[in-house]
């Protein structure tokens, strides 16, 4: 049996409607009228009468065609034009292929799925191509075809679920921690290093640390378009939906959390070595942290999907509906790469042989290696490697600091002694 789905249309002309991230209302895409989220929500009630009344019809056909939906498959009945809709059991908005109306499924947002808030879409398709553009800009090892060539697939706008964990860190860490000073003693050089023992402990909230709940979303791709605004947070409303994309969680809070408490671990501990400081060198001997977690809020937020192809090759890249921060990874054109990378090697060498040259200084062969070969070599390399990391912009989270404040950390143990000091003691060679 087709399950029952609401349309948003106009009321006043029957046309398509979406949210306008613009204008925060939601506006026709035929007559221009616009409605505020409280009055499409009025409307969208009296659908779901509707919707309700249509559903109590079950004909043989549709029994049959339930059949061969196949698992995680769901087909739904379109109020407008009565098309059915066949699509993953995971979707909660879409839209009609034949009448293009918004289509919500009610059922993805009620009781237990329902989702307590919403990040409302700010930003526009257009926007998102044009944050796209200048994502590519100013890459120098970005093949110029890549620009030219590539063929935009895809753009949707995505309201993607999210888990929102609030908890408390505590925990501990002791630190072997030095100062280093050197003197000189007639033709010796000393090297003094002073040996503390360092141990901190104390404790801090987290608040909405996020995980997507969606297993069709790259966890790294959510990862790397944080953090979001939660000032603009609002009381979710199935209007916001409207004209947008929609997916309901199919990863369980249970399930995202050893991601956020490894997180939460990570920046605790961060927070706790910032605060040992005025040594030369701190080491961690032993750490311990406890992740307490709290309250765990459901909401969906905003995200523009853009799909690319090349040479055969798919590319995704992902905006924050509401900041515009984009990501996606970009190929290298590795002729490029080696270019600037011999490029670098050589024109070290050269500047080495003029220096070289002009100080008349005398070079055993172990440091013509190291001078005109090993030291150009490795500033060529990591020349190289900088520019390709330019290129990549996806990243899996490890840390939480958006969402822990260190000016909140409380420390109930906090102190440094004195262990020991040694000594090292080195020839001054005397020059000829």
């Amino acid at each position: 049996m087709a399950d029952k789905v609401t349309n948003y249309i106009c009321p006043a002309c029957m046309g398509s409607v979406h949210f306008a991230a613009e204008t925060g209302m939601i506006e026709c895409d035929y007559c221009g009228s616009t409605y505020s989220v409280e009055e499409m929500e009025k409307m969208m009630a009296e659908a779901n009468a509707s919707a309700e009344e249509a559903a109590k019809t079950v004909d043989q056909w549709e029994q049959a065609q339930q059949e061969w939906i196949g698992d995680n498959m769901t087909a739904y009945s379109c109020p407008s034009c009565r098309a059915e809709l066949i699509c993953d059991d995971s979707v909660g908005a879409t839209s009609c292929p034949y009448c293009g109306n918004p289509t919500i499924v009610p059922a993805q947002f009620s009781g237990i799925m329902k989702p307590e808030y919403v990040v409302p879409f700010k930003l526009t398709k257009g926007d998102a191509v044009k944050k796209l553009q200048e994502h590519c800009k100013g890459k120098t090892l970005l093949p110029k075809s890549f620009t030219e060539n590539n063929h935009l697939e895809e753009v949707k706008g995505v309201y993607v679920p999210f888990w929102l964990y609030d908890g408390v860190a505590k925990g501990a860490a002791n630190y072997a921690a030095t100062k280093e000073r050197t003197e000189t003693r007639g033709d010796e050089k000393v090297t003094i290093t002073e040996h503390y023992k360092v141990s901190r402990a104390g404790e801090v909230a987290f608040e909405k640390i996020p995980a997507d709940g969606s297993s069709k979303m790259p966890d790294d791709l959510m990862d790397s378009i944080e953090p979001y605004d939660y000032s603009e947070m609002k009381t979710f409303s199935k209007a916001y939906l409207a004209g947008f994309m929609a997916d309901k969680y199919d990863v369980s809070a249970e399930d995202n959390s050893p991601r956020i408490q490894e997180r939460a671990k990570n920046t605790f501990q961060a927070m706790l070595r910032d605060t040992v400081k005025g040594y030369d060198s701190v080491n961690v001997e032993h750490s311990n942290t406890v992740i307490t977690e709290g309250k765990v809020t459901y909401a969906l937020m905003p995200v523009w999907l853009l799909a690319t192809k090349w040479n055969d090759k798919n590319f995704l890249f992902a905006m924050n509906g509401q900041s515009g921060k984009m990501v996606g990874d970009l190929p290298v054109d590795m002729g490029k790469y080696w270019k600037i990378v011999i490029g670098v090697i050589l024109a070290l060498e050269a500047l080495m042989g003029v220096i070289s040259f002009a100080s008349h200084a005398a070079m055993s062969p172990a440091g013509i290696i190291v001078k005109f070969i090993v030291i150009p070599l490795i500033i060529g390399f990591i020349v190289g490697g900088v520019m390709k990391g330019k290129m990549k912009s996806v990243f899996t989270a490890t840390t939480a600091n958006s969402y822990m404040d260190k000016n909140k950390l409380r420390l109930n143990r906090n102190w440094d002694a004195f262990s020991h000091r040694t000594e090292k003691v080195t020839k001054i060679q005397k020059q000829q």
